[in-house]
C-alpha cells in the first residue's frame, strides 16, 4: 500500500430494510501512529479567566472548545473590557455562572465546522456575542434582540478572555484594516448604531449626552465631539443642573442616560423638551428604580426608549470603523493581559481609560 491510501472493503448490510453497502476503512499501525501524534500534538487546554461565582475569580487551565457544524474555532488576539463586565463581576444583568467572560472578542479563524463556507484558517475576524433562539414569540415576529432565551457570550456563555473561543460562523465578519486592540471597538460601536435606530432623530436636533466624566470627556474634547462639555460634580451636582436649566430653557429634544445611575436617570427627564425623548442606555443595577411623573410624560408627549445591546448593527459596525470613516486611533489607552485582570477592572473603576483591551498573553 503506498503512503496517504487506506485500503476500503465494503460489506453489504444485512437488514434486507437498506440496500446501500456500508464502507468500512481499515487502518494500518502505521496510519494510528500519524494520527495518534497529530492530535496528541494539539493542545487539549487553554489558559482562561474563569469564575465560579461573583467577585471569584482566577486564572486556570479549561478544556479548549470544539467548533460544531456551523461554528468557528477562534484564537482569540485580543478582548475588550466595558462597563458591562464590571456588572458581570458583581453577578448582575444577565450573568450566569461559572462563567468565562469576554464579549468584544478578536481574533483569528483556528477551525473551520463542517458546515462552514466563506472563511479559512488565519482570517481575521470580530464576532457578535448576541445569542438568540429564533423560535420564541419575539424572534417569530422580527424582534431578536427580545429574544425570551437571549444568551450572551462572555456573559452567559464561554466568552473571549481565554485563548480560544467558539461562535457559529454567521456571527463573525472579517476585518482588514483596524488593529487587533482598535477591533475591540467594533462590538460596542454596533450597540451605538442601535442605539440610533431606536431614536432615529431627525437632522439638527438638539441633543444631550449624560456619560460617566474622566478621559473620555478629554478625549471627546480633542475629538471635537459636541458643542459643549460638561462635567457634573458628582457631590454636589445640583449647582450644574440648574445652570443647564437657565442655558437651556426648553431643554434638549434627545437626552441618553449613558451612566448608569438610577439617580441620574430620574434626573434626565427634566432636561427634555417637550415632545421630546429619553434614552435609557446605560447598564443599570437589577434593583435600580427610578421616579418619573406620569403627568410630565403625558402633558409633554414624552418618549422613552431603552436601547439594549443589538441584532444584526455589526455589519454597519465593522464597514465604519474597518474602513476608517470612523477614527478610532489612540482610543484604546490600556492594555492587560488575563493574569492582570484585577488591574485592568482597577484601572476601568478609575475612569482613567478610554478603552481597555485584555490579552492572552504579553
Amino acid at each position: 500500500m503506498s503512503a496517504g491510501t487506506f485500503p476500503l472493503t465494503r460489506k453489504p448490510h444485512t437488514s434486507s430494510s437498506l440496500c446501500y453497502p456500508i464502507i468500512q476503512i481499515s487502518l494500518s499501525q502505521d496510519h494510528y501512529k500519524y494520527f495518534d501524534k497529530t492530535m496528541s500534538d494539539r493542545p487539549k487546554t487553554m489558559k482562561a479567566l474563569y469564575y465560579g461565582a461573583p467577585r471569584q475569580f482566577d486564572v486556570r487551565e479549561v478544556p479548549i472548545p470544539q467548533a460544531g457544524d456551523n461554528e468557528l474555532l477562534l484564537k482569540v488576539t485580543c478582548c475588550g473590557v466595558c462597563g458591562t463586565d464590571g456588572h458581570v463581576h458583581e453577578g448582575e444583568f444577565i450573568t450566569t455562572f461559572p462563567l468565562i467572560p469576554g464579549h468584544e472578542v478578536v481574533g483569528v479563524v483556528e477551525e473551520i465546522g463542517n458546515e462552514v463556507k466563506g472563511f479559512v484558517k488565519g482570517d481575521r475576524v470580530v464576532a457578535d456575542p448576541g445569542v438568540t433562539c429564533g423560535k420564541c414569540f419575539y424572534c417569530r415576529r422580527g424582534k431578536s434582540l427580545l429574544c425570551e432565551s437571549f444568551l450572551g457570550i462572555g456573559i452567559s456563555l464561554p466568552g473571549g478572555f481565554a485563548e480560544y473561543v467558539t461562535f457559529n460562523a454567521h456571527k463573525v465578519y472579517k476585518i482588514h484594516n483596524l488593529t487587533d486592540e482598535e477591533a475591540t471597538l467594533v462590538e460596542p460601536a454596533a450597540c451605538a448604531i442601535h442605539g440610533l435606530d431606536q431614536l432615529n432623530p431627525p437632522v439638527g436636533i438638539d441633543a444631550l449626552i449624560i456619560a460617566n466624566k474622566g478621559i473620555k470627556t478629554e478625549m471627546a474634547r480633542e475629538l471635537g465631539v459636541g458643542d459643549e462639555l460638561l462635567e457634573l460634580d458628582r457631590e454636589n451636582p445640583e449647582p450644574q443642573w440648574e445652570q443647564l436649566k437657565k442655558d437651556y430653557p426648553y431643554g434638549f429634544d434627545v437626552v441618553v442616560e449613558a451612566t448608569g445611575s438610577a439617580k441620574i436617570a430620574t434626573e434626565a427627564i427634566n432636561y427634555v423638551r417637550r415632545g421630546g425623548s429619553l434614552m435609557i442606555y446605560g447598564v443599570y443595577d437589577n434593583a435600580a428604580e427610578v421616579h418619573w411623573p406620569p403627568s410630565k410624560i403625558f402633558l409633554d408627549e414624552i418618549r422613552i426608549i431603552g436601547s439594549f445591546a443589538q441584532t444584526h448593527c455589526f455589519p454597519r459596525a465593522v464597514a465604519y470603523l474597518d474602513s476608517g470613516k470612523i477614527k478610532v486611533k489612540g482610543m484604546i489607552t490600556d492594555i492587560f493581559t488575563i493574569d492582570d485582570y484585577q488591574k485592568a477592572l482597577d484601572k476601568m473603576n478609575s475612569r482613567g481609560a478610554v478603552k481597555i483591551a485584555v490579552k492572552p498573553f504579553k
